[in-house]
């Protein structure tokens, strides 16, 4: 342990307003330490670095990390063989100019990425935990945060204690112990504010900082960013090696070539070449092996890299710019927020997606209700013939919300009856929440709550009469039937992953102890009375008809306390809420002592409604081929209605497979897809996939669900979301894609090769750790089957063109070696061999990039079956680059041995000699720039006015940049530079050149037209299919109408809930006094409230449909106290 004292007091003023993000510990600096007497030397300042680089560092560092990569480091080491005369037989610049070029568009890339990179990405390292505990001594001295300008905030206190956990990690808990006066009190999670959160809801409040700048819990969590790589980018680093090889291999052969023409013919040219210092022919071959790896570079294209990223930038932008990706409700366009994944787009075969907050709109209803074994409520989508389906007036109740629905009067005129039951579960749900009403005005009653679910059952409770109205740290304030009543609030028992429930302990005005708890049906049965068991048999045939709907459960119980009891009760749990050691489960030990022997109230059923177009989206990715897994916290049944209704699960499958453990050991390191006989759906359990996921069974669990249509996980934690991705990845070679919209999403979303955010109702936690991000689920279809297909295709034509144009070129100072004594001879002019990659091919292979596309989006769409090729990596393989390095040596021997023999022994018209090497260079150099365009002009499926622009502007750039550089002029101003004067208009003046040129370029194209000519006849491809009926046929429909579908499957009890705020709402640090006070209903007419959800599962909102009449036949009881006003406007 460590104590630091503290003696020196002062006053500290700090005003904060809320309505700004609060960086609390951003506002102190090292002063602060020496204003507590603390040595500087045992706490770290709070000076945080989230760049990658600075002023000084980046461009050593930027240098040193771009020459990791293979291609740069390459054409440094030939920059260092050029600089040796012996050995080059080109001019430096041919490779200086490319190299600084590549280096300087790199480095102001990764510049712009660092200055615009924040603190986004949360990384989940493995938690270290050290037995060591920090002890921070005071002296009197707090700081206070205030939302109040000029308030002196400073507090001198006596001596204290604080006992904390070291610095670490862990976001969701954390474990102290604060000693002042004498007494003890606990802090946890609740009790610590984060760096980078905002105050609400309170005028000021006491701070003490435990840790700052790289201590502090989020900057433990800011691990560095993952980067994913595509498995383009992996074949590439292979290829890129093989091509390595390959150069070695044609510098050998052309080494030893070297060697023996020195033996054989070199000695009849000692005589007027003599040989420098008398080297043998060992010598020269050695050097020609050097000179040959120099002028075969361009093999290993420099500028890939670099027009691999561009093309990427480019797709980026066109995701955020497709408006049809663009969700005007809530303003949030898409977001590419990599540049490196766009191709990966195109090749995903597996899916997992979330189900609340994704497939769903996490916007809860309240539907129906089961009180003392009687069904309530019935859903809007009954036949609206009859007249039970009317929606229930709340007019008489001048608090109620008027954008709340009801489909059943019956539970209105119970409540009006006072039936005790009914009161009972409406008071329930006005007390066991952890909900804050905010009153600005009398009768405006504003709701936060943690999650919708919460809302919305507040809100059902208060239009039926228990409207909660306000709270304090000890009590809670609620209208009961029009009669303000003030509950002293005891304790909360709150919700957490493993109790999934909660519970009150309250004091009635009249004094008496009760406890509310409601929760997950399965929970609560387990800790009911007896004498309850015929109510739960009913109240579960409610429960299993309300999951057939799709809606989510919760069930409702209370139990009367002695008071005796629970002030002994109380104690014991101070003592155990005041432990440093194992806190948590001696807590637990207290919740489970207290709920027991509860009776039954009855249950709650909340419609989550499905997301505009998830259905028809499932349908298009399944047609794609593409599987879906649903990994949900959800109940089994509830999980499984919602499969039914999104078209994931269908009536015609076969069977449901429930799995069973099977003990079977392999060692397989890659699982292969087998077909079964039918149609098959799984359906998992979480207790059942931790089974499934051990090393023994985990390959059979994975054999089965790729045999199945569609996989659904349900009640599995966050980390077995992320295991079900790793155990894909791990033995299957697929591209996996995860989608979610919360928290608990975001291992998943990690996990996946690329991650997908929802940016919905529960936070930006998903979109923040995401590679793309948009607003509705529907808008994944888009992007895999319009921008992940386009863009896959455009770069593995891409890379497929930009081998061929570069191997090509290559190739052919190949096929001269063995015409020029194999003496390094360079075919081309050197400055045509600088500038090939960088002015005349680049453009128009960047523009068949960008704008390609095979077919329109309506077509793919249309034909979602395009998609399959790029699961199977057809377009792009080391088949297609053998294919590719084929056509490249042919079409190089075609380009250098019909100029030559066109060339050899020629005449001009006049007749003067033209078989010399500058013309022959001349012409070999055209020939080639023809070649490629044409043929990039067969790869390019769709021309458009810029595509057309690059290619013959870049054609017109060769010859006004060629006639300019052997011209006169340049001749005469730099002649060691500038040799070939006048070659380009000798030499393209003579019609035999011309012929050559067509001649040369038929022949190299002539083949990869027949090719295709006849895999079209006799074999077409699925997008040859679609392109031939794209020009016969007209464009079909944009979209298919929306099929709405019911499912009679049995459903069953879904609920979900995070961590609570119930402490945080005892303590009350963050309570605001209310605005108004009111002891009753007085408001004159209809109120309108409003909810905004906090935490992760933020985003209730109610209906707003109009409230239709009262109905008329409502029996008159002592609820006529509520005013009914007519008015216009609701």
């Amino acid at each position: 342990m460590r104590r630091y004292s503290c003696s020196l007091l002062e006053k500290v003023n700090m005003c904060i307003r809320l309505e700004e993000s609060l960086h609390f510990l951003e506002t102190l600096n090292p002063l602060y330490f020496s204003l507590f007497s603390f040595p500087l030397q045992l706490f770290q300042t709070n000076a945080i670095k989230t760049s990658k680089y600075n002023p000084f560092t980046f461009l050593p560092l930027n240098l040193f990390e771009q020459f990791q990569r293979i291609a740069n480091a390459y054409f440094l080491f030939l920059l260092v063989l050029q600089v040796i005369p012996q050995i080059s037989s080109l001019s430096w610049f041919t490779t200086v100019v490319p190299l600084v070029l590549v280096l300087t568009v790199t480095a102001l890339k990764d510049a712009t990425d660092d200055i615009v990179s924040t603190l986004e990405n949360i990384s989940n390292p493995n938690f270290t935990h050290e037995n060591k505990w920090y002890k921070t001594c005071f002296n009197g001295l707090f700081v206070i945060l205030s939302t109040t300008s000029n308030l002196p905030c400073y507090l001198s206190l006596p001596q204290g204690e604080v006992l904390c956990e070291p610095p670490n990690n862990r976001l969701d808990r954390f474990t102290g112990t604060l000693t002042y006066a004498g007494q003890k009190y606990p802090l946890d999670n609740e009790k610590i504010l984060l760096r980078g959160c905002t105050l609400r809801n309170t005028e000021w409040c006491f701070g003490l900082v435990l840790f700052g700048g790289p201590e502090t819990k989020l900057m433990q969590n800011c691990g560095k960013t993952t980067f994913k790589r595509t498995s383009i980018d992996r074949l590439m680093n292979f290829l890129v090696i093989c091509i390595f090889a390959f150069l070695a291999f044609m510098c050998i052969i052309l080494a030893i070539g070297n060697y023996c023409w020195e033996l054989n013919q070199g000695s009849q040219f000692i005589v007027f070449l003599p040989r420098q210092d008398d080297n043998a022919a060992g010598f020269s071959a050695f050097l020609t092996f050097w000179s040959y790896v120099i002028i075969l570079n361009t093999v290993v294209p420099i500028s890939l890299y670099v027009s691999v990223e561009i093309i990427r930038l480019g797709n980026s932008f066109y995701i955020e710019w497709d408006r049809k990706m663009y969700y005007a409700r809530k303003d949030t366009p898409a977001e590419a927020r990599t540049t490196t994944l766009n191709e990966e787009l195109g090749q995903i075969k597996y899916i997992f997606s979330d189900k609340t907050g994704t497939l769903t709109q996490n916007i809860m209803i309240f539907n129906k209700c089961s009180i003392n074994g009687k069904s309530y409520g019935t859903t809007e989508d009954v036949n609206p013939r009859t007249s039970h389906t009317e929606t229930v007036d709340f007019s008489f109740n001048p608090l109620a919300d008027p954008r709340f629905m009801f489909h059943d009067h019956a539970l209105v005129e119970a409540v009006k009856l006072e039936n005790p039951e009914v009161h009972a579960f409406f008071r329930l749900l006005a007390l066991c929440h952890t909900v804050m009403a905010e009153e600005k005005k009398e009768g405006e009653i504003f709701y936060q709550a943690q999650s919708p679910d919460e809302g919305a059952l507040v809100t059902a409770a208060r239009n039926f009469g228990f409207v909660f109205r306000s709270r304090t740290p000890d009590s809670v304030s609620i209208v009961e039937m029009g009669q303000q009543r003030s509950y002293e609030l005891l304790a909360i028992l709150d919700f957490n992953n493993v109790r999934k429930r909660m519970s009150v302990i309250v004091r009635s005005p009249e004094g008496k102890l009760s406890l509310y708890c409601k929760g997950a049906d399965t929970i609560i049965y387990e800790r009911l009375h007896q004498s309850c068991s015929k109510l739960m048999d009913v109240t579960t045939e409610h429960l299993n008809e309300f999951a057939g709907d799709g809606l989510r459960t919760l069930a409702l119980a209370y139990k009367d306390l002695d008071e005796e009891y629970f002030n002994q009760w109380k104690q014991r749990h101070h003592e155990a809420s005041t432990e440093m050691d194992d806190r948590e489960s001696k807590l637990d030990q207290l919740y489970e002592e207290i709920e027991k022997d509860l009776l039954l109230l009855g249950a709650t059923a909340i419609e989550d409604k499905l997301q505009d177009g998830v259905p028809q989206t499932i349908e298009q990715l399944s047609k794609a081929d593409i599987k879906i897994w649903v990994l949900t916290g959800d109940k089994q049944e509830t999980a499984e209605n919602i499969g039914y209704s999104c078209n994931l699960l269908r009536e015609e499958m076969t069977d449901e497979v429930l799995f069973v453990i099977i003990q079977i050991m392999t060692d397989a390191k890659v699982v292969t897809d087998e077909v079964a006989n039918g149609e098959y759906g799984l359906v998992i359990n979480g207790h059942s996939l931790a089974h499934a996921l051990e090393r023994s069974t985990e390959l059979e669990f994975l054999k089965t669900a790729c045999m199945c249509k569609a996989v659904i996980c349900c009640r599995v934690t966050p980390l077995q979301k992320a295991q079900v991705v790793e155990l894909v990845k791990k033995y299957k070679q697929a591209v996996t894609l995860a989608i979610g919209d919360g928290a608990n999403d975001v291992s998943m979303i990690k996990a996946a090769h690329i991650g997908v955010g929802i940016s919905g109702q529960e936070g930006m936690q998903a979109v923040l750790s995401s590679d793309y991000s948009f607003a509705q689920f529907r808008f994944l279809e888009r992007l895999l089957l319009v921008h992940g297909r386009w863009s896959y295709l455009r770069m593995c034509k891409f890379l497929r063109y930009f081998f061929y144009k570069n191997f090509t070129f290559t190739f052919v100072h190949f096929w001269y070696a063995f015409f020029c004594g194999f003496s390094a001879q360079t075919v081309y002019d050197e400055w045509f061999i600088t500038l090939y990659n960088l002015m005349y091919t680049a453009l128009p292979v960047l523009g068949m990039s960008l704008f390609d596309q095979d077919v329109n989006d309506v077509w793919s769409f249309q034909h979602p079956q395009l998609y399959v090729p790029g699961q199977l990596n057809l377009y792009f393989s080391k088949k297609a680059f053998f294919k590719c390095a084929l056509h490249s040596g042919y079409s190089s021997m075609v380009l250098f041995f019909i100029p030559y023999a066109a060339m050899y022994d020629t005449v001009r018209d006049d007749g003067k000699d033209v078989a010399d090497y500058q013309s022959f260079a001349l012409l070999t150099q055209t020939c080639l720039l023809f070649a490629v365009s044409i043929q990039l002009g067969f790869e390019m499926s769709y021309w458009t006015a810029v595509n057309t622009f690059f290619v013959l502007g870049s054609l017109a750039m060769y010859f006004v940049v060629t006639f300019t550089m052997y011209s006169n002029g340049m001749f005469l101003t730099l002649p060691s530079a500038f040799p070939f004067i006048g070659t380009a208009r000798n030499s393209l003046n003579q019609p035999n050149i011309w012929l050559t040129i067509l001649l040369t370029s038929i022949l190299c194209v002539l083949p990869v037209v027949t090719y295709r000519f006849l895999l079209i006849q006799l074999c077409p491809s699925i997008n040859d299919k679609v392109q031939i009926e794209m020009f016969h046929s007209p464009p079909p429909p944009t979209r298919r109408t929306r099929i709405r579908r019911t499912s009679s499957r049995r459903s069953g009890y879904a609920f979900s809930h995070a961590q609570g705020y119930g402490d945080l709402v005892t303590s009350g640090r963050f309570l605001r006094r209310p605005a108004v006070r009111s002891s009753g209903f007085t408001h004159v007419g209809r109120t309108t409230t409003g909810f905004s959800p906090m935490g992760r599962s933020a985003g209730y909102s109610p209906t707003g449909r109009p409230q239709t009449a009262k109905v008329p036949d409502v029996e008159v009881t002592s609820l006529q106290m509520y005013r009914t006003i007519k008015d216009p406007a609701l």
